[in-house]
């Protein structure tokens, strides 16, 4: 089975109240259209994961972050592929998170997590998420 290895930015702010939130895209396009994740995409070659991360946040969301600690790398089997996904804590640097890729995005706080339907590979990473915000 063939290996995809991905990037993903959990993106992390504050709202009004003060509580943390996450920022959720849906997908616009692909097999997977309309379900939702944590935006990324794939590693190019000669690339280290928070340099593709970077890139693949300003290509889809014309946003520059800044790629803090590794919360987990999630393997998840698709029917099609092996999922390798390398997932960051990231901050908005400068941008207004412009979806050119997808099709909608949410901020959820923390009880709102489970609001969205996520993406098989993407919901396995809910629960440490959740944990770590305060």
């Amino acid at each position: 089975m063939k290996t995809i290895r991905v990037v993903a930015a959990v993106i992390k702010a504050v709202n009004e109240n003060g509580e943390p939130i996450i920022f959720a895209t849906q997908r616009g396009y692909g097999e997977f259209k309309g379900g939702w994740e944590f935006p990324g995409g794939k590693i190019e070659a000669g690339e280290t994961p928070q340099e593709a991360l970077k890139r693949e946040i300003m290509e889809e969301l014309d946003t520059e972050i800044s790629v803090g600690a590794l919360i987990d790398t999630i393997e998840y089997d698709y029917p099609e592929f092996h999922l390798s996904m390398d997932c960051f804590w990231c901050k908005i640097i400068s941008g207004d998170l412009v979806l050119k890729e997808h099709e909608a995005a949410r901020w959820l706080t923390k009880n709102q997590l489970r609001d969205v339907e996520w993406l098989p590979a993407d919901i396995t990473l809910i629960g440490k998420i959740r944990e770590k915000m305060q």
